[in-house]
């Protein structure tokens, strides 16, 4: 792989010191099932956030009763903050301001308020659902009051991130340890115009053609979206200077050597790449793989590494690195990979394989309401290969796709599934495996077998 042309100094500087694993992938390759699963360590169905919320799906919203990382951390002394895009929650009429309707009067609406008794923990607040205009953001505090800065998204977080650092207005127990979840939009679309990026940033990628923005051979530049390069990486260098601040700042407050830093993403972003339109939501690399790098001081040594972490591995492993190992609620379904990271010996259980999981919308109502789900894909990467199901809503096979990673690392061969029975019958058996793992819907509802293919078996299809 050729890395894109981004000018990213402060993540090249963490990454120097911090645990780089190249092989991290988002499960659920969209904002909202992401978060469910961050926050919860469970799998979306059980989590609740199956598809992105939004007012048409109200059935897709972060449970209640979940016991999420912050609650965790919340009971065991922490002071615990969120600041950023939510998006977890289906939004309801309670906006403070104007009791019984929506924050906005837009139709359907995806914003939203999370009151107190939603925020699982997280005492300070700073936060919305999902607005996606990054140089006009709007905020609801912890007291419910809305904010509106009128300024860069990034820049207006990290200052209010610095604060809680700094306790400058009592965010939080003086002496007391902490969980902060900044929770950046961009470089989250849009991406079109000097509108969506500070213009300094923009200026770093204004003169570079198409040959020198598209290192990748798989990108199809002749697409609309092909200019959005230089916004979207214009981006991804606001939240570089960003982070970068918030990185100065805790070695300022002498908190750099015994704090935990991770830097990661919900999703990555296809860019012309494959000529889909579709950003996210796919098992392509450019989608599904994600950054996740990890900084603790003394406890954890630089290196890179491919371990396959997956989205709900996150909450019982960083529950584990700060020392709460035995508080992992028994609900989180992923893998404690803290003993790997601190290579301190004890026992862990490497993931073989990456789970991969797309929803879509289920049945709607005459109101255009959306009633469960419908399990359009799974899939599966392995040391190797990347496999992706995906099926009709009359239970056929729509698509098969098989890349070899090793030669093929673009993915631009699809692998002809009926034409290599022991390759698909194998990567078949590690999906099966990884759906029974997570309790998944193709699972409990014999997918494989209803669309004609018995997993371990050469040569079945349908």
């Amino acid at each position: 792989w050729k890395a894109d042309p981004t000018h990213t100094p402060n993540l090249d500087r963490f990454a120097d010191e911090a645990l780089v694993l190249s092989r991290a992938t988002s499960t659920c390759p969209l904002s909202s099932p992401y978060r469910g699963m961050f926050l919860s360590g469970m799998y979306p169905e059980r989590s609740g956030v199956t598809l992105n919320c939004m007012a048409l799906r109200p059935e897709s919203t972060l449970n209640p009763d979940a016991v999420c990382i912050s609650d965790v951390f919340a009971a065991n002394g922490y002071s615990c903050g969120y600041i950023g895009k939510l998006h977890a929650e289906t939004p309801m009429k309670n906006d403070p301001a104007n009791p019984g309707h929506y924050v906005s009067d837009r139709n359907p609406e995806w914003d939203a308020y999370t009151p107190p008794e939603r925020r699982h923990g997280f005492s300070y607040w700073y936060s919305y659902g999902t607005f996606d205009v990054h140089k006009d953001p709007h905020y609801w505090d912890t007291e419910g009051v809305r904010h509106d800065p009128g300024e860069y998204s990034v820049k207006h977080e990290t200052d209010k991130a610095i604060e809680f650092l700094r306790n400058e207005h009592g965010e939080r127990k003086e002496g007391a340890p902490f969980f902060l979840a900044v929770a950046y939009n961009p470089p989250h679309s849009p991406y079109e115009s000097l509108e969506d990026c500070m213009e300094e940033d923009y200026n770093l990628y204004r003169d570079m053609g198409y040959k020198e923005l598209y290192v990748r051979p798989n990108a199809d530049t002749t697409m609309a979206k092909a200019p959005s390069a230089r916004y979207y990486f214009a981006n991804v260098t606001g939240v570089d200077r960003e982070f970068g601040r918030l990185l100065d700042e805790l070695r300022r407050l002498g908190l750099d050597r015994n704090t935990i830093v991770v830097f990661t993403s919900d999703h990555g972003e296809t860019m012309c790449s494959h000529g889909t339109p579709d950003p996210k939501n796919s098992i392509y690399t450019e989608s599904f793989n994600v950054p996740f790098l990890v900084r603790y001081p003394d406890r954890i040594r630089h290196r890179v590494d491919s371990t396959m972490l997956g989205t709900t591995d996150i909450m019982p492993t960083m529950l584990a690195l700060a020392g709460l190992g035995d508080k992992i609620p028994e609900t989180a379904e992923g893998r404690n990979l803290a003993p790997l990271f601190l290579e301190d010996g004890q026992e862990c259980e490497i993931p073989e394989a990456a789970l991969y999981i797309r929803n879509v919308d289920g049945k709607k109502d005459g109101n255009g309401i959306v009633h469960g789900i419908f399990p359009e894909a799974r899939g599966v990467k392995t040391d190797r290969y990347t496999m992706e199901i995906a099926i009709t809503r009359d239970w056929k096979i729509r698509r098969v796709l098989i890349f070899d990673d090793w030669n093929d690392p673009y993915q631009m061969t699809n692998i002809p599934y009926g034409e290599n029975p022991g390759l698909f019958a194998s990567l078949c058996s590690t999906l099966a495996e990884k759906l029974e793992e997570a309790d998944d819907i193709w699972h409990r509802e014999n997918v494989m077998d209803r669309i004609g293919i018995t997993p371990g078996q050469p040569g079945t299809r349908n």
